[in-house]
Parts: structure tokens; C-alpha cells; sequence
């Protein structure tokens, strides 16, 4: 029997959405730690001109993150950095700031500068609450990157700018990390960078009189829109020890978006955010 022409057509399209539609399948329940990205990439993917996006080299580039719906946010601006400081938590949701080539230095020193609470929210958390905690004062925006200012280096020793870290991955994987940023920074000039706790649901261990909440992991961000926009992101769990390479835990900024449900850089134009967002490259920075 001869079947009608329109239908031997619509048997053939269900049978080839039916073979592809296994294809190109993310869980998205399963946390991404240590991703898997690729460095091929097809020849028909053209590079983003930075001359495509409108606010070309501007300082009015609104690079900070949006909270995940419902997250308590205090958003608190400092000279150095701003930081999204959660009430609940006891620390922030992010701190995100601008690091030019001009402030990867600076005669300002470190030694001598204290943690202080942050009288600008309520109940603030007290350096004495990591006392014999066994967790480090750990900076989101890093000292070394508020060299170029006193009043800068002082607010980011607010404990508003403060997580607690385990020692082995505040001065090794993550400082190294800061160390890494700086260098891209003096290289094309100009980054955005975002850094931030990561929490699971569910019962969580707190230190000190105000229940510091202890992060599961931490997250950074780097965005750099110099000649040929691109982005990186890492997730790193609060348990890393000492020897880990920065490549192992490399995260495309969208799983890091899916992890903790923040919008990095949404002001950035639809096709430059889906294309950088979507890549995460070590070595092409």
C-alpha cells in the first residue's frame, strides 16, 4: 500500500528527533566539582569582537551579580568591592569587584590592619566568633587587591568580605587562585571578578556566638571583556588540601550559575553572555 506523501514525511521527522534527542544531555541536579570542557572547537564558532558590545571600555559597566530569588541580600558598597551580605548566613552571598592592571599594586600594607565587625548591618559578626574554630578569616576580595588605597584595604578586613575557610584552602588552592586574577588583570588591563560561599540544604555546622554558617564549597568568577570577551568560573569544595592544580576545578560561568543560582553579569548583551558564559577555557587566558 502507497503511503500518502505527507505522512511518510512526518514518519521520517519523528524518527529524527527521536535519534538526537539523547544528545547533548545535562543532569541538572548533579553539582558539578570539577567539570569537563574541551579546548576543540568548531571553525564556524567566530570570536566576539569587543567593538559588538555597546558600553565599549566604559567604567559604567554594571558588572554585578542578582541574587537568587528569595536570598536575603544587604548590598554593601566599599571602595574596593561590592558585597551582597546575607543576615541568615552570617557572611556574604557574593562580593564582586573591578581589578585593573593599576591595582594588582600599591604602597599599602597589609601588616597592621585588623578584622573588624561591619557596623552598617545588624548583630555583626565578631572576629572572635572564628576563635579556635578551626577555620580562617577567609577574604572574597583579597587583601593584595587593595593595595592602592588605605580606606580600601581597611573595608576588605570587614567581616562582611569574610568566610570561614579551612586553612589548607585559603593559603594554598585559593590564594593561588587570587594570585592567577591578578596576573590576568595586569595582562589585558582590566577583569571583573565574583567570589562567594556555596551552601547545600539542610543542617550545616556554624561557629562562634553568631552561628557562622560554614560554607560546602566556594565559587569564583572572572570575566574579561579585553579585545575578545571571555570567562572562567571555579567551584571548590571547603575540604581541598594542598597540591591541587587550578585546571581541576574549572566550571563554564552557566554551572556555576546552576550551582548556586546567582545571574553573573546579566547587563552583559545576549550574544556575548551566551557565548562566554557557555566556555570555560584555562588556557585560552
Amino acid at each position: 500500500m502507497k503511503l500518502p506523501k505527507l505522512l511518510v514525511l512526518s514518519i521520517l521527522f519523528l524518527s529524527f528527533c527521536a535519534c538526537n534527542a539523547g544528545k547533548d544531555r545535562r543532569s541538572l541536579t548533579k553539582p558539578i566539582l570539577q567539570s569537563e570542557y574541551t579546548d576543540n572547537k568548531e571553525e564556524t564558532d567566530a570570536p566576539i569582537a569587543y567593538n559588538d558590545y555597546e558600553q565599549q571600555h566604559s567604567d559604567d559597566f554594571n558588572y554585578l551579580p542578582k541574587d537568587a530569588q528569595g536570598t536575603p541580600a544587604i548590598i554593601l558598597k566599599r571602595e574596593g568591592y561590592t558585597a551582597s551580605y546575607n543576615p541568615t548566613t552570617k557572611q556574604p552571598n557574593w562580593v564582586a569587584w573591578q581589578l585593573s592592571r593599576e591595582h594588582t599594586t600599591g604602597p599599602v600594607k597589609r601588616n597592621g590592619v585588623k578584622f573588624q565587625p561591619d557596623n552598617e548591618v545588624d548583630n555583626p559578626v565578631d572576629t572572635y566568633d572564628y576563635m579556635q574554630s578551626g577555620f580562617d578569616r577567609g577574604h572574597m576580595c583579597p587583601a593584595a587587591d587593595n593595595k592602592w588605597s588605605e580606606t580600601a584595604m581597611e573595608q576588605c578586613f570587614l567581616m562582611t568580605n569574610i568566610c570561614p575557610q579551612l586553612h589548607t584552602l585559603n593559603s594554598g588552592l585559593w590564594n593561588s587562585l587570587e594570585n592567577q586574577c591578578r596576573n590576568w588583570a595586569r595582562k589585558y588591563g582590566k577583569i571583573y571578578i565574583v567570589s562567594g560561599p556555596i551552601f547545600t540544604r539542610g543542617q550545616h555546622r556554624t561557629i562562634g556566638k553568631h552561628k557562622v554558617i560554614v560554607p560546602i564549597a566556594f565559587f569564583k568568577v572572572v570575566l574579561c571583556m579585553e579585545d575578545t570577551p571571555r570567562a572562567i568560573g571555579w567551584v571548590v569544595k571547603n575540604t581541598v588540601e594542598k597540591g591541587h592544580k587550578k585546571t581541576e576545578f574549572v566550571n563554564t560561568i552557566d554551572q556555576v550559575e546552576r550551582i548556586t543560582g546567582i545571574d553573573f553579569f546579566p547587563e552583559l548583551p545576549d550574544n556575548i553572555e551566551n557565548k562566554v558564559e557557555g566556555e570555560a577555557n584555562f588556557s585560552q587566558f
